[in-house]
C-alpha cells in the first residue's frame, strides 16, 4: 500500500490556514472565491505577523478575494509590499554592481537567490522579499573577491579564521555588509556548508542561465536551481513559507525536467529533502505533484521529514543554533541530524573528529602549533560547549 503524499493539515492555526488559503488562489485560476474559515474568529494581527514572518506579503498584496481578507489588512499589507519594492530595487542595482565589478576582476559569479529568482520565478523583483544577494563564486576566487567587497565598501559581518582549513566544507560563505547604505551580500564557496557532496562550481557554470537583472549576469540552470532550493529549505525547516512559494513557483512553471532532476537528485543524495519540499508545497499550497517524481516521493523519507519542518511552520519558530535558544536549539539540531541520510551522518561524525575554526577562535595557537589542535579536540569542543552554556 503506497504512503499517502500530503499531510493532514486541519490542527494548522486559522490564521495560517486563511493565509494559505490566499497563497493558493493566484494558482487557480478560473475558481470562485470562497470563504475559509469563519472571519469574525480569526486574529488579523496574528495574521499580519504571520504574513510578515513568512515573508510573504508581496504574493498577498492586491488580492482579489475581498470576502478572504478585510480591506484595511490589506492596506497594511499593501505598504509592506511597496517597501519592499524600493528595497529590491535598490538591491537589484547593487547586484547587478557587484556581479559587474567581480567580471571585470576575472570572477565568475551565480546569482543564487534575491532578485534574480524574484525575476525568474515572478517575472517582477517586487514579488519577492530578500534580506541580501547571494552570490556563488570560485573557492579559489574569494580572496580576491573580498578585497574588491571592501573597495566597493563592504566589510565582512565575521571573517573566518582559515589556518586549520576546514572552513571551505564546514561553512559556505562569508556575509558583508555595505557601510552606508546596509546592504548585505553572501558571497558564496559553496551552495550548503558542512561538506556534503553537491555539484561543483564547474557543473553549475556548465548548465547555468540568464538571468533577467542584466546581461551577462547568470543563475544556476533550472535543474540544479530546483536542488538548491530543496536543499537550502530544508536546511532552514521551511520556517518561512517564502521558500516554499519558490517551489511551488517552480513546480507549476513546466521548464523542469523532471527525470534530469530525479538523476540528480539521486548522485547527490538529495531525493529526501527534494520529497519534503514537493510533500510541504502540495500539502499547503496545493502543487501538483509530476508523474515523474510520484515514484521518488513513495520510496523517500519526504514524508517523515515534511512533518517534522511541519511543525516549525505550524510554531512560526526562526530557527537558530544559537544555545541561547534552548530548547527550540537542540530540536532545530535534531532536524537537522535526521535530515541527513546514513550515509551523509557517517561522514558528518567522522567529520567532528576534525578541528574546527571554531577551535581556533576558542583556543588561539600560533600556526607553528596547529598540530595540536587534533588531540586537542575532544577537550576544546567541551570547553566550548560549557562556554556556551554558561
Amino acid at each position: 500500500m503506497e504512503k499517502p503524499i500530503r499531510l493532514n493539515i486541519e490542527a494548522l492555526p486559522k490564521e495560517l490556514t486563511v493565509m494559505l488559503q490566499a497563497l493558493r488562489r493566484p494558482n487557480m485560476a478560473g475558481e470562485r472565491p470562497h470563504r475559509g474559515p469563519e472571519l469574525p474568529h480569526i486574529d488579523w494581527n496574528q495574521f499580519l505577523k504571520l504574513v510578515r514572518h513568512h515573508r510573504v506579503y508581496p504574493q498577498l498584496q492586491g488580492h482579489p478575494d475581498g470576502e478572504l481578507i478585510p480591506a484595511d489588512v490589506l492596506q497594511t499589507i499593501g505598504r509592506d509590499y511597496q517597501r519592499n519594492a524600493f528595497r529590491m530595487l535598490r538591491l537589484s542595482g547593487e547586484t547587478e554592481r557587484v556581479c559587474r565589478a567581480l567580471a571585470e576582476r576575472g570572477i565568475r559569479s551565480l546569482l543564487l537567490k534575491g532578485p534574480a529568482l524574484a525575476c525568474l520565478l515572478y517575472g517582477d523583483v517586487s514579488l519577492r522579499t530578500s534580506k541580501d544577494a547571494d552570490i556563488l563564486i570560485p573557492v579559489s576566487d574569494l580572496e580576491t573577491a573580498e578585497r574588491l567587497m571592501n573597495e566597493l565598501g563592504y566589510r565582512a559581518e565575521r571573517p573566518i579564521p582559515r589556518g586549520l582549513g576546514d572552513w571551505k566544507w564546514k561553512t559556505h560563505h562569508i556575509a558583508f555588509l555595505h557601510s552606508e547604505h546596509g546592504i548585505e551580500v553572501e558571497l558564496h564557496w559553496r551552495l550548503n556548508g558542512e561538506g556534503g557532496k553537491e555539484p561543483s562550481f564547474e557543473e553549475l557554470w556548465g548548465a547555468r542561465q540568464p538571468c533577467a537583472l542584466g546581461a551577462s549576469l547568470f543563475m544556476p540552470g533550472e535543474e540544479h536551481l530546483f536542488y538548491y532550493l530543496a536543499t537550502h529549505g530544508a536546511r532552514h525547516g521551511w520556517f518561512r513559507l517564502r521558500w516554499l512559494a519558490d517551489i511551488d513557483r517552480m513546480a507549476r512553471r513546466g521548464d523542469l525536467d523532471w527525470e534530469k532532476l530525479l538523476a540528480l537528485l539521486r548522485s547527490y543524495e538529495s531525493l529526501d529533502a527534494a520529497a519534503q519540499a514537493l510533500v510541504l508545497s502540495a500539502s499547503l499550497l496545493d502543487t501538483p505533484i509530476p508523474p515523474a517524481m510520484e515514484g521518488a516521493l513513495s520510496e523517500s523519507r519526504g514524508r517523515e521529514l515534511a512533518t517534522l519542518a511541519l511543525g516549525f511552520i505550524r510554531d512560526g519558530t526562526v530557527l537558530s543554533t544559537d544555545p541561547n535558544a534552548g530548547q527550540a536549539a537542540r530540536d532545530y539540531k535534531r532536524y537537522l541530524f535526521e535530515l541527513r541520510t546514513g550515509s551523509q551522518k557517517r561522514r558528518y561524525l567522522l567529520s567532528r573528529l576534525y578541528p574546527s575554526y571554531r577551535d581556533a577562535e576558542a583556543l588561539p595557537l600560533p600556526k607553528p602549533l596547529y598540530f595540536l589542535y587534533f588531540p586537542l579536540r575532544p577537550f576544546v569542543w567541551l570547553w566550548r560547549q560549557v562556554r556556551q552554556q554558561t
